[in-house]
């Protein structure tokens, strides 16, 4: 893929309440700083990180939040003060002394775009404090490694690196129950208000990202392919982690949802054991029983095993009627689909406590996280795309390229370097949005119509269709010029006759 210089700003301000400020200041407050940071990616593509760093004092307003008795009141009074652009971060540094932050806490991160920090020691210790909490709030070099995967080498790339889904302009998500055996267990599932109550208000909150759709369906006789082992202390049946891959394409047969989709398909399964294989748990790579009874699989979706109680007679008439406890499978389902976004929390010291998102399922910074590896992995798809079709172009001689293949393609690079341009001066949305014009154009020039049946019709086969009609007709004239050609031979060694 072709090379490419990312530089990526973020705003940050560093704002100091009453008591907090360092003795060591260079200058007077307010004062700009910059730092800047190193991304090795591979030796094509290099990144900097940019921090601008503005301090200054609290205001009037600023000073009254942060009175309030608690880290998360506080949050919530210094949210509208704040500036709300997208990857911009506010970053309140309050007195040692402070009890807004609990004990042996010393940075506290809040829903939307800021934190708390507890002041202490001189302006470098501050300073790599900031610098940690900007890179769990913005991006990491782990999580832009991650989002241009496909650039680096195998070796260096964590073991979450390619769970998360790939950027995509839309995702297509389908929640399935599957019942095998309907003749014991009658199974209802308020699917519908579940989904406008817990996952409708995360993908509100995911909409800058992507469109996303959300079906569900029953599907009865839907067994898993592997059969659980019995065993016989717990009287339960088990499936072991190694044997978890091998649920999955059975499974997927059946679901028959991905094939005519075009964008990536999110499979959440909700699975009623039959009762000949009841209860079944999932096993962890130990043996131990894993707590959801649940197992995700990377960028394709998560399974949650749901046990029914056995009735309490035998005698009970069958099928039994079933209702499932949406929470429960919820929680799980909304955990997994975190993981699938590559949203799971990474490790953090001790004194770091991050606010819960509540039912948002996301914190504003965590939306940004996300649109900053997007915007970065858009960028780099774009400009693999669009070398991919330069080389396939060349390789085809008689093509002819229409003005529209043309201008997608101007369109393209237009878009991705006002993508770069917004990225450098810190304007996070409007890099994304130019990101995915850029995706839009390049997707649009390489699966033109004009050019596809040149790329499947290449001389060879044009020989192959060619040949098998000209032969019949060559024969005759062939054998024709054999004979004109053997009767002149003979005119000339005939000595004309003289008389």
């Amino acid at each position: 893929a072709a090379s490419a210089q990312f530089q990526l700003t973020v705003p940050v301000a560093v704002v100091f309440a009453p008591g907090s400020v360092p003795a060591d200041l260079p200058r007077p407050l307010p004062f700009r700083d910059v730092q800047e940071m190193e991304i090795s990616v591979n030796l094509r593509t290099s990144i900097t990180s940019h921090y601008e760093m503005v301090y200054r004092s609290t205001t009037a307003q600023e000073e009254a939040a942060l009175d309030a008795a608690t880290a998360r009141e506080a949050d919530a009074a210094l949210h509208p003060l704040q500036d709300a652009s997208l990857g911009s971060l506010t970053m309140y540094v309050v007195p040692e002394t402070s009890s807004l932050l609990p004990e042996g806490v010393s940075v506290y991160v809040g829903k939307h775009r800021s934190a708390l920090l507890r002041a202490g020691g001189d302006l470098a210790a501050l300073r790599t404090r900031l610098l940690q909490l900007t890179q769990v709030m913005s991006f990491t070099a782990s999580s832009i490694a991650a989002a241009l995967s496909d650039r680096v080498p195998d070796g260096r790339l964590g073991p979450d690196a390619r769970r998360h889904l790939k950027s995509s302009l839309g995702y297509e998500i389908t929640f399935s129950l599957l019942n095998p055996d309907p003749k014991s267990h009658a199974v209802d599932w308020d699917i519908e208000d579940a989904v406008n109550r817990y996952v409708q208000p995360v993908l509100d909150k995911l909409s800058l990202l992507a469109n996303f759709s959300v079906d569900s369906q029953i599907l009865y006789y839907a067994v898993l392919g592997v059969t659980p082992r019995f065993d016989k202390e717990s009287s339960s049946f088990l499936l072991s982690a190694h044997s978890l891959p091998h649920v999955i394409n059975p499974v997927e047969a059946r679901l028959g949802s991905s094939a005519a989709s075009l964008y990536p398909v999110l499979n959440f399964l909700l699975y009623v054991p039959e009762r000949s294989h009841s209860p079944l748990y999932i096993q962890d790579k130990d043996g131990a029983p894993v707590s959801t009874n649940a197992f995700h699989s990377p960028r394709w979706g998560g399974i949650m095993i749901y046990n029914v109680e056995a009735p309490a007679s035998p005698q009970a008439s069958l099928p039994l009627h079933v209702d499932v406890d949406m929470v429960r499978v919820m929680e799980v389902f909304l955990a997994q689909l975190r993981l699938l976004f590559g949203l799971s929390r990474e490790e953090l010291p001790p004194e770091f406590l991050l606010e819960t998102p509540g039912n948002e399922g996301l914190a504003d910074w965590e939306l940004d996280r996300l649109l900053w590896a997007h915007t970065v992995e858009n960028i780099a798809t774009v400009s693999t795309t669009l070398t991919s079709l330069a080389q396939l172009l060349d390789k085809i001689g008689n093509i002819v390229i229409k003005d529209d293949v043309a201008s997608e393609v101007y369109q393209a690079v237009a878009s991705a370097q006002s993508a770069m341009a917004k990225l450098a001066t810190g304007h996070l949305h409007s890099a994304f949005q130019a990101s995915k014009e850029a995706v839009t154009s390049s997707e649009r020039a390489f699966f033109d119509p004009s050019l596809l049946h040149l790329l499947y019709f290449p001389d060879d086969q044009k020989f192959a269709i060619y040949i098998p009609l000209f032969l019949p007709m060559a024969v005759p004239i062939l054998l024709s010029l054999a004979k004109i050609i053997r009767e002149a031979r003979q005119r000339k060694k005939e000595p004309t006759k003289m008389d």
